[in-house]
């Protein structure tokens, strides 16, 4: 005989489920600030530097490929304590040194970010199905302070270690082991297995599913462009490692309103379509002039930056949970836009770096992640429309 498990309060769940989601980010924003002392160092290259910020998108693909049996396996509830683990294991192993515990490391902690990330949203769908827009904010502005923490205190962390670059990106493991504890005894099993609906048109040929999926890609990859070279390409500009790796904060800063404010209204929003042409113009916009502006607009055009990739990032998990008609169809939904849309997304940051390397200077760069952004645009004109998949 089963015995049923009472539910966590929503806000214990809400809480748990936000300090699982400051742990998602780390792992890709902190290998940024110190890349410059990290190729000093080992000798990498531009092209090794471009591939050590593309595997990780790759694995958190693999990882959304992944998702869909481990949620049916051990249920939401304990698919995002494994990836939690999962994301501190492999933070912790870049403390071993080297080139090679650094690229394993990042493929791990990749993995378990995949994995959450696409079972979050069918949790958020079950668990808060009348505030979906609003949770999707604070997870997601969360998300964006952990972005923030990284990029800017992961310099200063060298600094406390002696100048040890490995340390110092190890030290994230830290806040990842704290989530995990916290959300173990939060953590349901799986529920018993229910009937099996009836049969669907399958998700990978309807064009809206295609169309979430290519904006949710797109405007990842411009994401993890700026997560992995904009300090880079700050310092080409002149200013110092530890400035630099602080104006990148400021870029993670500006996301968190944006991640709360633009889900929000957009859950409201019977068509989402204009929300998602002004976010995605105002980060390419702010992009140029951080790259390629005056000096003294860096501030304010990084913040403003920062709350164009959050605005982007926010909806494109909002999109997913308002064009999915239930549960199930969100965890689908999910696992097809991320899945797929970081396979995507993993193109750009070594696009980006190959571009820099080839042409020198940032300016073919440039040119793509601005190709990059108006192809999000165009995913965007179908993905915000007012329907659902599956629908007739």
């Amino acid at each position: 005989m089963s015995v049923a498990v009472r539910a966590p309060h929503p806000l214990l769940l809400g809480c748990g489920l936000m300090l699982v989601a400051f742990n998602l980010r780390p792992a890709l924003t902190t290998v940024g600030p110190l890349l410059a002392a990290i190729r000093a160092e080992t000798g990498l290259g531009a092209a090794g530097a471009s591939v050590l910020t593309t595997l990780p998108v790759l694995f958190l693909g693999l990882a959304c490929a992944l998702a869909p049996a481990v949620g049916r396996r051990l249920g939401p509830d304990r698919g995002i304590l494994l990836a939690a683990a999962i994301v501190a294991v492999g933070l912790a192993l870049r403390a071993l040194g080297g080139l090679v515990p650094l690229f394993a490391g990042a493929c791990i902690a990749s993995l378990g970010i995949g994995l959450a990330g696409v079972l979050i949203p069918g949790l958020v769908k079950r668990e808060f199905p009348g505030r979906a827009g609003l949770m999707t904010g604070l997870y997601t502005m969360t998300l964006c302070l952990g972005a923030a923490a990284g990029a800017g205190l992961t310099v200063p962390l060298q600094g406390l270690f002696g100048g040890d670059w490995s340390l110092a990106l190890a030290a994230w493991a830290a806040p990842a082991v704290l989530a995990a504890l916290a959300w173990a005894p939060l953590a349901r099993p799986a529920s018993p297995a229910a009937p099996a609906p009836a049969p669907r048109r399958a998700i990978w040929r309807e064009p809206l599913a295609w169309q979430v999926t290519g904006f949710m890609g797109l405007q990842s990859s411009l994401a993890y462009i700026l997560f992995g070279w904009v300090p880079l390409v700050l310092h080409d500009r002149g200013l110092s490692t530890v400035d630099a790796g602080f104006v990148a904060a400021l870029m993670s800063v500006g996301q968190a309103p944006a991640a709360l404010l633009v889900p929000t209204v957009a859950a409201k929003l019977r068509d989402q379509r204009g929300a998602a042409l002004a976010i995605v113009g105002l980060t390419a916009a702010c992009y140029l002039a951080v790259a390629h502006g005056p000096v003294a607009l860096l501030v304010p055009a990084t913040l403003a930056l920062g709350f164009g990739l959050g605005g982007c990032f926010g909806l494109g998990l909002t999109i997913i949970v308002l064009r999915a008609r239930d549960t199930r169809g969100a965890a689908a939904l999910s696992a097809m836009a991320q899945g797929v849309g970081y396979t995507i997304a993993s193109l750009g940051p070594l696009g980006f770096g190959l571009a820099h390397e080839v042409f020198g200077g940032w300016g073919a760069s440039s040119l793509l992640f601005c190709a990059l952004a108006a192809g999000a645009a165009a995913c965007a004109l179908g993905a915000g429309r007012a329907r659902q998949v599956g629908a007739a």
